[in-house]
Parts: C-alpha cells; sequence; structure tokens
C-alpha cells in the first residue's frame, strides 16, 4: 500500500490534523479533506470512496471521521487494518474526541502516525509498541533524574546544617558578651555542645530567648576558660529533661559523649523499646515461592528465641514456654539448655542450675525450622490472573485470602510488576489502598492489617502488556504472632519458682515471598 496522508477531519471536511507521508502542499491536502464529505453517499454505509486519482478509507468518530488517503492500487484489505489500528490511537491519547481535544494532543498523534506509517508504507507495530515509542520512556534519564535530585537534597541539607552552625555561633557570641555568661550557664553551654545540641541554662526559662534548637555539626571551639563544663551533675539531668520535652530522643547517639576534659563518657545508647532486667525476643521469618497456577513449590519457616538478661539477681530464671503444635516443625536448643527439661515440660532452663545466664548479652536459647511443599500450610495465598484484552494489553484480576486464620498480618504490600513504557493502569475495582512506584515499576496494593475479620479483598486493572509481565508478585508483611505458635507463657527463678517480671516482643515477617 501507498498511503498518502491520514487526517482527523469534521464532518464538514475541515482538516483539524493531517500528516502527509509523500510530498505534498498544504493546498492540495485541504483540498483532498474539503472534497471527502461531497463524495459521500447519503443513507448508504462505506469504509471507503474512490476518485479518479485517490482512494479515500474512512470510519467515524463521533463528530469526526479518522481519514487516510491512499492510491487506488493500494491494497484495501491492508488500508483497512492501517484504519483500524489508527482509530484506536486516537481515543488512547484524546478522551473527549472533540476538536479541542485533537488540537491539545496534537504533536502525540502525529507522532503516533509516524510509528504507524514511514514513507507510505505501513509499520509493523501494535498499539502497546506504539505507546512505548511515543512515550519515550528512558532508564537513563530516571536515573540522570534521581542523581540530580539526590545532589539537590544533599545541597540542601549541607545548607541547612550550615545555616544552624552559624546560629550556634551566634547564640555563642551573645553568650560571651552577657556579663550573667559565665559559672554554671557557661557549664550547661559546653555540655550542650556534646551531643551537637545548643542549650540554655535551666534559668533561662524565665527569658523570653530562643529556645534551644538541635543541630548536628560538630561545636564551636572557644577558648573562653568560663565554658568548662561545672561539676554539677543536676545540670546534666536538667538538660536532658529538657530535651525530651522538646521531642528530641537524647539516647540514640552512637559514639559515647565525653564530658568536658574530665575524660568520663556517657552509655552511648539505650533501648527505645521500654524492656525488663528479663527480655525475650522471638524472631521468625518466612521464605516462599508458589507458582502462578497454583501449588507451593518451596516454604522455609526459620525462628529464634533470644533471652537478654539485665540484672545479676535475675541471671538464674527459666522461661516456660507454649510449644507449637505442628509436627513438622524441627525444634533444637542450645548446647548449654536442658533439652530433657524443654523435651517433657517445654521450659527453657541452662543444664547447670547453679549458673546464670550472660550479663547484657542476648542469647539464642531456641531455634526452629520448617520446611513444606504442603500448599496448606501458606499464610495468605495470592491469585494473580491477567489476561489479554485483545487490544494490545491484559486485564488482571488479583485477590488474595488469609489462609491462616489465626494470624494478624500488618502492613501488607502486594506488589505486582509492571511493563515498562504503558503508562498509569486504569484500576477499576480495588479493595484497599493501592501507590503506583514508577522507579521500581510497581502496582503496591496495601493493606494496614488482613485478620479473620479482613480475610479476603479483591482489585481489577488494565495495563498494556503481555501476561507474563505481571509476574513475580511479591508479598511483604509483618505480624505480631509468631506462625508456629511458641510464645512465651511465663519466667520464674531458679530457685523458688516466684514469678520474674519481664518483656518480650514476636515479630514474623515475610523475608522472602513471591508467586512465579
Amino acid at each position: 500500500m501507498v498511503l498518502i496522508a491520514a487526517a482527523v477531519c469534521s464532518k464538514t471536511g475541515k482538516a483539524i490534523i493531517s500528516r502527509q507521508f509523500v510530498e505534498l502542499t498544504k493546498s492540495r491536502i485541504e483540498g483532498l479533506v474539503a472534497a471527502f464529505p461531497k463524495l459521500m453517499t447519503a443513507g448508504k454505509q462505506h469504509t471507503f470512496v474512490e476518485t479518479d486519482s485517490v482512494r479515500y478509507v474512512y470510519q467515524p468518530l463521533d463528530t469526526l471521521y479518522m481519514l487516510l488517503i491512499t492510491t487506488k492500487t493500494s491494497n484495501i484489505l491492508e488500508d483497512l487494518e492501517t484504519l483500524r489500528l489508527f482509530s484506536r490511537v486516537i481515543p488512547e491519547y484524546c478522551r473527549n474526541m472533540d476538536e479541542a481535544d485533537i488540537l491539545d494532543n496534537s504533536f502525540n498523534l502525529i507522532f503516533a502516525f509516524d510509528e504507524i506509517v514511514a514513507l507510505g508504507y505501513r509499520e509493523s507495530v501494535n498499539l502497546a509498541q506504539i505507546r512505548t515509542f511515543v512515550e519515550m520512556d528512558s532508564h537513563e534519564e530516571k536515573v540522570y533524574n534521581a542523581v540530580r535530585e539526590t545532589q539537590m537534597r544533599e545541597a540542601k541539607n549541607k545548607m541547612r546544617e550550615k545555616a544552624k552552625e552559624l546560629q550556634r555561633a551566634k547564640l555563642e557570641a551573645g553568650k560571651k558578651k552577657s556579663p550573667s555568661g559565665g559559672g554554671g550557664g557557661g557549664g550547661m553551654g559546653s555540655y550542650g555542645g556534646q551531643g551537637g545540641y545548643t542549650a540554655s541554662t535551666p534559668s533561662s526559662e524565665s527569658t523570653p530567648a530562643e529556645p534551644p534548637r538541635p543541630a548536628y555539626s560538630p561545636p564551636v571551639k572557644t577558648s573562653n576558660k568560663a565554658m568548662k563544663l561545672g561539676g554539677k551533675t543536676r545540670d546534666v539531668d536538667s538538660f536532658v529533661d529538657q530535651l525530651v520535652q522538646e521531642g528530641e530522643k537524647v539516647a540514640t547517639t552512637v559514639a559515647p559523649v565525653k564530658t568536658g576534659q574530665t575524660g568520663l563518657s556517657k552509655p552511648s545508647s539505650a533501648p527505645q523499646i521500654q524492656t525488663e532486667a528479663v527480655h525475650v525476643s522471638l524472631e521468625e521469618k518466612i521464605l516462599l515461592t508458589a507458582g502462578r497456577d497454583g501449588g507451593l513449590q518451596t516454604m522455609e519457616v526459620l525462628g529464634l528465641l533470644t533471652l537478654r538478661v539485665q540484672e545479676e539477681k535475675v541471671g538464674r530464671v527459666r522461661l516456660e514456654l507454649q510449644n507449637t503444635e505442628n509436627k513438622a516443625v524441627q525444634l533444637q536448643t542450645h548446647p548449654n539448655i536442658d533439652k530433657d527439661l524443654f523435651r517433657t515440660k517445654s521450659i527453657i532452663g541452662l543444664k547447670n542450675p547453679a549458673k546464670p545466664f550472660p550479663l547484657n548479652t542476648g542469647v539464642g536459647v531456641l531455634k526452629w525450622r520448617l520446611q513444606t511443599t504442603d500448599e496448606s500450610a501458606i499464610p495468605i495465598s495470592i491469585n494473580c490472573w491477567p489476561s489479554d484484552n485483545g487490544q494490545g494489553g491484559c486485564d488482571v484480576n488479583i485477590e488474595f485470602e488469609l489462609e491462616n486464620l489465626t494470624l494478624e498480618l500488618s502492613d501488607v504490600t502486594i506488589a505486582i510488576p509492571l511493563p515498562h513504557g504503558v503508562g498509569t493502569p486504569n484500576i477499576s475495582e480495588c479493595e484497599g489502598e493501592y501507590t503506583i512506584d514508577t522507579r521500581r515499576q510497581q502496582l503496591l496494593w496495601q493493606h494496614t492489617i488482613i485478620d479473620q475479620n479482613n480475610k479476603s479483598g479483591a482489585m481489577e486493572f488494565s495495563v498494556g502488556g503481555n501476561p507474563d509481565d505481571f509476574f513475580p508478585v511479591t508479598v511483604s508483611f509483618t505480624s505480631s504472632k509468631s506462625y508456629s505458635g511458641i510464645k512465651v507463657l511465663e519466667c520464674s527463678e531458679v530457685d523458688g519458682g516466684n514469678p520474674v517480671k519481664y518483656s518480650s516482643n514476636t515479630q514474623f515477617f515475610a523475608e522472602k515471598y513471591e508467586i512465579v
């Protein structure tokens, strides 16, 4: 076929946009398009009209026409197939299908026309490829933009730190000029500089001076001898209390902090979670791979129970556990743990009861492992069903169902990969929330909690691509309940069996959970 021009025109013959694929003057193409409505026969439906020199192949688009002008020797079947592709491109970029909408998106349409036809001959492309070519999506450009944004953020951070440093220097200069700047006030200023903070004295609360602000740049050194640290510990306590009231987390410093010139140091950090002298941590992770057509390929659950004792007086303790009911779980205790006591009574205790647990050290006392290919063991099942919609894209239905109703999964994210360069998916149904991660090219389906009251959900969307483009689907979640059912029931002393106050936390999370 030899395609002379492709145009979108009104029913009166006005050319809205036109793309010529051979040498043709503007007056010539306007004359050809203007003659088109006069050649149409009223009351009859045709897909083409011929004159002595050219053939018009057309398709109505509401109040407009998609018009191809070809030579009379071209293959009419190829012309009609090309016309159908042109007619599918128009709604891809124009929603309202009116003259104003066509003009607003004229450049995108012309670019798309050029992808369909080159030098008068049809190119072997489909709608999804046209969309990708017109979008001109570039991975290198995304990387460049990400690097540039990172550099801009770093520059802004340095600018803020410099401003804070200048502000702190200004405050220090004001304190040196003030007649009351010596003594205890100078000691507090020197101490405040240790953690990167600038703080005023406790007595300055009655003065409406600028409040202390956190500054994460190194403190400005001063030669004023009055700025040395005083020997009053109550100044330190009041300073810490003041920072806590302002919402600062003063216990999160990493390196030890030197107190002036005395050479003493404060403890680097304290745990942010309130813990007792005996703290038990239970951690489980799952690694699972399932097939898209059903069937569990691999599943492994690994667990570890850690005991930490912080005071010597409670070093000789025992833990009573609720053991797992799953016979497939393989349990293994630490070599120093009494295996018979655990096997018969599910109690964690040392072989030598006279010895205490190590102080301030997390000791793994019990670990377990589960490996299975039994589908009934899957905690949450995912069914992703993409189907070709016949328009160069796919309709994707995806659903989840909580199989283990004893679990409560939090912060659940189901990540569905999207093909590159296909644009934004059209979400027709979604239970929960969703976001689109353009950097990783993923659709993130998110749920705050999934439990027995909210155990299933579905989502449906349409987007360009092939069914294989939407795999692997990955799942991430956390849970405060263990998969195995193991938990701590009681902590007691070895001598006498008196209960000991303890704290515990349980975390079950997905390290690798994918449907391939």
